[in-house]
């Protein structure tokens, strides 16, 4: 690691401080979809909001904004809002004068089009473009017949110098390092909705986990499309990574989502060797099939992907790992179907998000591709994916039962606020029993029992 880096990650950072909104300023609600880079630009539009002088609110009913900020990975997230734009729509009748922006992916994806979709909306911005929504909100409030739109894609946009260091559970942050994406996986729209990869410099990277630190956050997420695949200039994601952690204040440092074709030795090594690094990893495989996955063009195939998980086990043999898969693509036999299945049986995963493949267009698999798999029968497989990790989660997780954990406290238990949750290392949530532990604070329980997602601690 170069001395700059170390000398960047050991400087210090003032807190955030904005001013506070003016008597009577405007009031906006953020509602978030999809992956945690939503979350994470969330953190970044509610930044930009208030520096232009815009209070926040905790209820749609109640803001003068109403921004939704969107995914388009898949057809059912963009139906989802559709459908809640439509509440929203009558919810604006009841209060004249009301904004509605759809920002982010979807806005991007279906541009003007969205329009027809969702008629109650006022703007449309695509995710490089929420340095400009102050204006674009603006000019929506001028009398118009049509949705101010801007889903420009801007091939430098990296949100240099912005501050995300004001949402999420004042534990956990997020630092978006890269954006955009270069694999082109013929089933996926990203490099579409949010343009070609690029990074975000190292010096902006380590400001920012400097910034979250300052403000009290524990644990820090660094965020990219193919987040491994980062470089800028001679640092590499290894030694990104490296430079994260000397930063003071920071406890624990987590990533995601990894690509497999950029999982290299010395990010291995970098995970292994660095205690604050969270021995934890999601590496999305898709499928077990080599054919399919060069009919998807993941750039790796089975026995590719096993070398990374032998090599990540024989490093850190309690590592934890999870994975993406997508079953019913193109041409998917049941053969195939079976060598997924045998794969998630061999491996073990931890835990596994699970999907039914729907067409997206712009995509090659849309315009090349035939969407030749049943749905019945996609269906009838991702149940048996599911039903598969389900049973391999359970016991994974049974197997922690006795077992000594450390955690850091995120909040409040949902079914029980009296009591406090938590992750291991491992990104296993854990509820503590009442009165252990407090906010942001690293506690050690032993785990007393578990379900097939969930752990409870005991203290000894």
């Amino acid at each position: 690691m170069s001395e700059r880096l170390v000398s960047l990650g050991k400087r210090t950072e003032p807190p955030v401080r904005r001013p506070a909104p003016a008597p009577g300023a405007p009031r906006v609600y953020v509602e978030t979809y999809g992956c945690q880079m939503n979350v994470a630009d969330s953190d970044v539009i509610r930044g930009v909001l208030a520096d232009a002088g815009y209070a926040t609110s905790d209820r749609a009913e109640d803001a003068e904004v109403i921004l939704v900020n969107t995914c388009a990975v898949r057809e059912k997230a963009e139906e989802r809002v559709t459908a809640r734009a439509a509440e929203l729509g009558a919810l604006k009748k009841k209060k004249p004068g009301t904004v509605l922006a759809i920002v982010g992916c979807m806005a991007e994806h279906l541009k003007e089009g969205l329009a027809d979709r969702a008629p109650a909306v006022d703007v449309i911005a695509g995710p490089d473009s929420y340095r400009r929504l102050p204006e674009l909100l603006a000019a929506a409030g001028v009398a118009r017949t049509a949705p101010v739109v801007d889903v420009r894609l801007d091939k430098a946009e990296t949100y240099e110098g912005l501050s995300g260091a004001v949402g999420g559970d004042g534990v956990s942050g997020f630092v978006t390092i890269q954006r955009g994406c270069d694999k082109f996986c013929t089933f996926c729209v990203v490099p579409f909705t949010r343009g070609r990869e690029r990074g975000t410099p190292p010096r902006e990277v380590l400001r920012q986990v400097r910034e979250l630190a300052a403000a009290g956050y524990r644990e820090v997420v660094l965020l990219g499309q193919t987040v491994n695949s980062y470089v800028w200039d001679d640092t590499s994601f290894a030694g990104l990574l490296r430079a994260v952690c000397l930063v003071e204040g920071i406890e624990r440092v987590r990533f995601t989502s990894p690509y497999p074709v950029d999982f290299t030795a010395d990010v291995i090594a970098a995970i292994a060797e660095e205690p604050k690094i969270c021995k934890y990893v999601h590496l999305p495989v898709q499928s077990g099939s080599d054919v399919v996955l060069e009919r998807m063009r993941r750039g790796y195939t089975v026995d590719d992907y096993r070398a990374i998980v032998r090599a990540l086990r024989a490093a850190m043999p309690d590592i934890a790992l999870s994975t993406d898969i997508l079953t019913g693509f193109s041409g998917e036999t049941e053969d195939d179907h079976a060598q997924t299945l045998a794969l998630m049986s061999e491996l073990r995963f931890d835990s596994a998000f699970m999907f039914a493949y729907s067409e997206r267009d712009l995509t090659f698999a849309a315009k090349k591709l035939p969407d030749d798999v049943p749905e019945a029968t996609k269906k009838r497989r991702l149940t048996e994916i599911i039903a598969l990790q389900e049973r391999v989660s359970a016991e994974v997780f049974a197997a922690h039962v006795g077992r000594r954990e450390r955690v850091l406290v995120h909040g409040p238990s949902k079914r029980d606020p009296a009591q406090l949750m938590g992750r291991t290392d491992g990104f296993k949530t854990v509820i503590l029993p009442t009165g252990v532990g407090a906010v942001g604070e690293l506690v050690d329980v032993t785990i007393s029992r578990a379900t097939m997602a969930t752990l409870f601690g005991a203290v000894p």
